[in-house]
């Protein structure tokens, strides 16, 4: 029987150009790797966005072994809630807006194409971006499917009995491959390559607060340098893999397969208006020790145009520095991962959710002054470079309560939709 995997684009914009891509890298999957491949547009976007969507889905090129499913808004929030009712958990109306928030969330729409991924009965799931492209060779375009499909969900072992080139040291054989990912080349993950070219010294104090604030200089320093770069600019000539405990630096969000062991016990922060809530499963993965395939099939980045306008770059910088606040307690919970390692696993390699949902509730404890001296080096930079990122600075100053107070209460959320997770994973696959 051919193993069923979910191809994923949550989306909130117009990309008809990636949904046809998207397409022919299903269609690939199946064809050349004999998958049942469940192709899951999650559509967030407008009305008349959407119904261009849906002409375009109309019109793409039947595959064999590829079945599509284009879900707007109202056919998810059905889906969520007869899965909650199934469930029988108590405050199902907090689950619901913790699962489809009015405001835009990464980790969030990545959460429901988890559990529709478990209803359609797939063993893993393969997740694009809409704001991103497939690299070219020799005129056909390079699909991270190819190195994704072989080994998700089989013994470490069995990928390197095959050749697989591997560096796991002494992980055991028996822990399977959980993971498979590569990054992205061209723009700045993170849409602040402005910031760089304005001035290098407020681009390090900036990007710096992303690094735990006992940090020596140096150590930071290096994490400025190589963040959201991705693997720079180069183009793909001839592929390279390795078995590997992957490190989440190396691995982009719209390049990336995980299996269903992983997804399945723990989902990722349902965070809103904030970047970067989708890589917690990332540092989970490399934490627990478990195997993971580093490729070079990386995605082609590009910002939409949204992000600049008079609008969009107040609500996209918010959101940045969101991603900045929430770090105090990530930090945490990472240094709690990787002193635990294997003791995140039980007997049979699986996460335990106990230890991940202890670890979150522990870090809102944490003093918060790191993040109002977050704020403040902020504050004293967008400043330095005048215009309308000191007038964000000024919005920043007005909402300085408000930003600390969603930094713990998105933790306080994580913590809740975790505990709740397998339950709500049980009724999505029943």
């Amino acid at each position: 029987m051919n193993q069923r995997i979910c191809l994923c684009l949550p989306t909130n914009r117009a990309c008809p150009a990636t949904l046809t891509a998207l397409n022919d890298e299903a269609a690939y999957a199946a064809r050349h790797q004999g998958a049942d491949v469940q192709l899951l547009i999650l559509d967030s976007s407008d009305a008349r966005t959407r119904a261009e969507h849906a002409r375009v889905v109309a019109g793409l090129h039947p595959a064999p072994g590829v079945t599509v499913h284009h879900l707007d808004e109202d056919a998810q929030r059905t889906f969520l809630c007869r899965t909650l009712a199934r469930a029988g958990l108590p405050g199902p109306g907090r689950l619901l807006r913790l699962l489809l928030p009015p405001a835009v969330s990464y980790g969030a729409c990545t959460n429901r194409a988890f559990l529709l991924a478990a209803a359609l009965g797939c063993h893993s799931l393969h997740r694009r971006d809409s704001d991103s492209a497939y690299q070219l060779h020799a005129g056909q375009p390079v699909f991270p499917v190819h190195h994704e499909l072989p080994w998700l969900g089989r013994p470490a072992a069995e990928a390197t009995a095959a050749g697989l080139r591997t560096d796991l040291g002494a992980t055991p054989g028996d822990r399977p491959v959980s993971l498979a990912g590569a990054s992205f080349i061209g723009e700045l993950s993170v849409d602040i390559g402005e910031i760089r070219r304005r001035d290098e010294g407020v681009y390090h104090d900036v990007v710096s607060l992303w690094a735990p604030g006992h940090w020596p200089e140096e150590r930071t320093r290096r994490l400025v340098e190589e963040s959201f770069t991705g693997a720079g600019t180069a183009p793909f000539t001839h592929d390279r893999a390795v078995l590997t405990r992957v490190d989440p630096m190396r691995v982009d969000m719209c390049n990336v397969a995980f299996d269903r062991a992983v997804y399945e016990r723990i989902p990722l922060p349902p965070a809103t208006d904030t970047i970067g809530s989708d890589y917690f499963l990332l540092h989970l993965v490399h934490d627990a020790g478990l195997p993971g395939i580093l490729h070079n099939r990386h995605i082609e980045n590009f910002h939409t145009p949204e992000r600049r306008t008079g609008t969009g770059f107040p609500a996209y910088q918010r959101r940045f520095v969101k991603f900045l606040l929430s770090m105090l307690y990530f930090h945490h919970v990472y240094d709690r991962m990787a002193a635990e390692g294997a003791g995140l696993l039980d007997e049979r390699h699986r996460v335990r959710p106990d230890r991940i949902v202890g670890f979150l509730r522990e870090s809102t404890t944490l003093d918060r002054a790191e993040n109002v001296w977050r704020l403040d080096r902020v504050d004293t930079a967008y400043r330095k470079l005048g215009g309308r990122y000191e007038a964000f600075a000024g919005q920043l100053l007005a909402e300085r309560a408000r930003l600390l107070e969603e930094a713990e209460s998105d933790i306080e959320d994580y913590a809740h939709l975790a505990e709740a997770w397998p339950a709500l994973m049980e009724a999505a696959r029943t």
